[in-house]
């Protein structure tokens, strides 16, 4: 049934420093029908950095351009919004001008059924307005939660967007009765690793990163980007209290650090590829999720906390429901000092010492078994859909 579909997929940046869980489902997709991803703007309003300059000169400049062929099966293209959504005719300037754009774009996908596929909630207004026989919404995230947003625009076009999706799926435990309420098709599907390519930490031929090799261990790991919800003071905290250990942060910051870069014992890496990860965590003697606590946070599921597991090394973790889920095999830490005794009992432990289990936890929760999952659901769904426009067709 889903050769006779395209997917028109509104994920996060495609050219983003870090690979979320938007990449990952998107290339998978493309396995079983053809996508054209589009770049979603940003859901805060630009700042003067030159990041944030340089990022909208390239949206510009890729929006007057056709989709570009990334793979076979796979286009890409950016359709920019005005992000001032709160000034009068900047919605109905954002909903013509896209709608125009995207019915161009359209075209690589040739004459196939569509499917609307958002995993961010603002451009959601696009929803049944693109002429697609079926609306998926991957819910991610809370959005309306992250530091920055217009909270309310946010919350209100996700509520939208959840109320007029064929099917929405829920990746964070904690959001899953919400939607449920607001949309009863809603299923839970959690995040999915990439757990072969994870695995490669622990595979003797894997060439640990020059500026990772010969530091003063232990080697207390973190890979991700550094954000508004990283504690990093309780990262400069533990660095202080164990200035022989050495903190390696790998990612790009998206905030100011300078209570880190000031500490001799931690390691700024910066943003480096996706595929080198294992590299960098095969130089971990442990691995750290150093949460805030926060709404964002209780409501999230973190990639890294299957990615770390699939990389065997013992991790100890702010807690949230997501990751009380794998308590069997991460040391959940409740504040300062119970985090600097995680580390010290799994260090004490050794990186070996239930390592097969942390994988194990994984390995059948990679991100080809999840979309095969989802496309399961989407795929019965239309069926249904199918049933009942057929049955609308037969005089009574």
């Amino acid at each position: 049934m889903l050769e006779r579909y395209g997917v028109v997929y509104f994920g996060n940046d495609w050219f983003a420093e870090n690979r979320t869980s938007s990449h990952h489902v998107a290339t998978r997709l493309a396995a079983h029908m053809p996508v054209l991803y589009v770049d979603s703007p940003g859901m805060r309003a630009p700042q003067a950095s030159g990041r944030d300059l340089r990022r909208a000169f390239r949206k510009l400049r890729e929006a007057l351009r056709a989709p570009q062929r990334v793979d076979t099966n796979f286009w890409h293209c950016t359709v920019p919004q005005l992000p001032f959504r709160r000034i009068p005719g900047v919605p109905l300037f954002n909903r013509l001008f896209s709608q125009w754009a995207l019915r161009r774009a359209m075209r690589v996908l040739g004459t196939r059924q569509r499917i609307s596929w958002f995993v961010t909630p603002h451009p959601g207004f696009l929803a049944r307005r693109l002429g697609e026989s079926f609306c998926v919404y991957y819910c991610i995230d809370d959005y309306a939660a992250h530091p920055g947003v217009d909270a309310e625009v946010i919350a209100a076009s996700d509520l939208a967007l959840t109320q007029r999706a064929d099917i929405v799926f829920v990746a964070p435990p904690a959001l899953l009765a919400t939607k449920q309420a607001q949309n009863p098709q809603t299923r839970f599907s959690p995040h999915g690793v990439d757990a072969q390519l994870f695995a490669r930490a622990s595979d003797p031929a894997t060439k640990v990163p020059e500026l990772a090799r010969n530091l003063p261990g232990p080697v207390i790991g973190y890979f991700g980007s550094i954000h508004e919800w990283i504690d990093v003071e309780l990262i400069a905290w533990l660095a202080r209290s164990r200035p022989e250990w050495t903190f390696l942060l790998v990612g790009y910051a998206a905030i100011k650090v300078p209570e880190l870069e000031a500490l001799p014992n931690v390691v700024l890496a910066g943003a480096q590829p996706y595929g080198s990860l294992p590299a960098w965590a095969k130089s971990f003697d442990a691995a750290i999720i150093p949460y805030r606590r926060n709404r964002q946070v209780e409501n999230a599921n973190p990639l890294k906390l299957r990615e770390y597991l699939a990389t065997g090394k013992p991790v100890v973790a702010v807690g949230n429901p997501e990751i009380a889920r794998f308590a069997s095999v991460v040391r959940i830490a409740d504040g300062r000092e119970d985090f600097l005794a995680g580390l010290e009992q799994v260090l004490a432990d050794g990186p070996h010492k239930g390592a097969a289990e942390r994988m194990a936890a994984v390995a059948d929760q990679t991100w080809d078994r999840r979309v095969e999952e989802v496309l399961r659901e989407v795929a019965t769904s239309l069926a249904t859909v199918d049933m009942t426009l057929a049955d609308q067709r037969i005089p009574g």
